[in-house]
This record gives structure tokens, sequence and C-alpha cells, in this order.
């Protein structure tokens, strides 16, 4: 199991969670300085960003290489946001909802679009470099992440659906190579809800399993390995991801229903 490290702020709604040049930035659902940024050793808060315009967030990651984080914007916007280290903000569209937020190796932007069940990538500036649809028995997609190899790892399903999975798709995006899940449940080989993922460098993938209310971590070959959080020690349902390779900790993004919602991140040891 996962040991909690350290747990930061429990307050609005939280929409996304990630790394960048030694600070933590955790992305609020509020009018202003929504992005609030935590120094990533001693975890106090540095300075509040805003990004102008925005609400309905959906995801939020980053790129140590062009030393900037991306935000996706749905609603009526349905665009991403890239905002830089010193702050400067800009945008581009994406022409569907944005839901999961990745970079891959050749640090491009992949945006999930459930809707339309595509994967869009662009460039750091927001040029559309191609798009993936993917099978037809991928619904509700979440989140994918590029592998090295260039395969796809998919989590998809909500509520209603069918079929919980995450998947490893190929590269031309058509065929499903592994999976993990399929009725939606709580046993060990299923899912219910995996809203992200992270991948460690090993491929090993780690799942946030929203209605389950769990993380699981998987084999490369997506066969189940271990639980790494588990309920008892969260406080609401783990919604967002991200996994410091480096000092090997995985910070979730809870989020939980009271008589409002609110949320926190928190860093596990894994």
């Amino acid at each position: 199991m996962g040991q909690l490290v350290h747990t930061l702020p429990d307050d609005g709604l939280v929409d996304g969670v990630t790394l960048l040049a030694g600070e933590i930035y955790l992305l609020r659902e509020k009018e202003r300085d929504q992005v609030e940024v935590y120094d990533v050793t001693t975890y106090r808060l540095q300075r509040r960003l805003t990004v102008p315009v925005a609400r309905s967030f959906t995801d939020m990651t980053s790129c140590e290489h062009n030393r900037c984080v991306y935000i996706g914007n749905g609603g009526k916007l349905k665009c991403v946001h890239r905002l830089d280290v010193q702050g400067a903000v800009t945008r581009w569209a994406v022409n569907d909802t944005p839901r999961g937020l990745s970079v891959n190796a050749v640090h491009n932007v992949l945006v999930t679009c459930p809707l339309v069940r595509k994967i869009k990538e662009f460039s750091s500036h927001g040029d559309l470099l191609r798009e993936l649809t993917l099978p037809d028995d991928v619904i509700c997609p979440w989140h994918a992440i590029q592998t090295r190899s260039g395969q796809f790892i998919v989590c998809h399903g909500d509520l209603d659906d069918p079929v919980h999975r995450v998947c490893m798709i190929s590269a031309d995006g058509c065929h499903i190579v592994h999976s993990h899940g399929g009725q939606p449940g709580s046993h060990t080989d299923q899912c219910n809800g995996p809203h992200r993922l992270a991948v460690d460098d090993n491929e090993c993938v780690f799942v946030a399993d929203y209605y389950n209310r769990r993380v699981t971590l998987l084999s490369p070959t997506l066969e189940y390995v271990r639980q790494v959080v588990l309920c008892d020690l969260l406080k609401g349902a783990p919604r967002y991801l991200y996994l410091d390779t480096r000092q090997r900790l995985l910070y979730v993004a809870v989020n939980k229903g009271e008589w409002r919602w609110r949320g926190y991140a928190a860093a596990f040891s894994v």
C-alpha cells in the first residue's frame, strides 16, 4: 500500500494536479487565482495564478521540456490553456470538449475528447498534428497516455456505460491489444469509473478508480498487481493523478461532496 506523505489544503473543487520545475500546481474551479503553486519539498504555498475568462476545467498536465502547464477547458470555450512558468497564458481551440490531457515523448499534447471518442495531438502552441478515432466499444474515454512504443493506454466508462476498462490500443488507434475490466464492479479485475491514469518508467499503470474510491496498479500488459490507495486513506473519490517518477510519489487529487463540493490533493509514496 502507498503511504500518505502529505496533504495539501482541503478547499474548493480540484480539477487537476501536476508538477513543474520543482513546484506542485493545483487547479481549482473558481473565478480567479485558480492555480495554486506549492513548493515540492516544504509544501508551502508560493503563489496563485489566474487563467482569464476560464471555468469548467477538465484536467491539467505539464511539460518540463517546454516549461509550461496545459489546462483543459470545457463549457463554451472547448480549448486548452498554455500557462508558462512566468504566468503568461495563451490558449487554442480543440473544437470538441476536452477531457484528459497528457504529454507524449516528443513533447506534444494529447487531448482526449469523450463525446467523439477521439485523441487529438497538438504541438505545444496548439497546431493540430493528428486525430485518432478510437474503436467503437471504447465509450466515454476519459484519459489517454502514449507509451514509448507508440501505443496508447486509455481509460473509459462512466455511470450508465456497460463497459468500464483500461485498454492498451495500437499506435494507429484501431485495435485493442490488452485490457483490464469489463462490466463495472469492485472486484480486483473490475473498475468503476476509471477517470485518470499515470504510467511509471517500467510502463506499469496507476488507475484512479473514481466510484470504487481507490487507486489500482496494473502491469505493463494491464494485469492486476495491487491496490495502491484504498478508500480508508481518502476522504472522497480520486479524480486526477500525477506520478513523480524521480521521488516515487503519486499525487492524488480527491473531490468530495458534502453540502458543497470540496477537494484536496495528497502525496503517497509508491
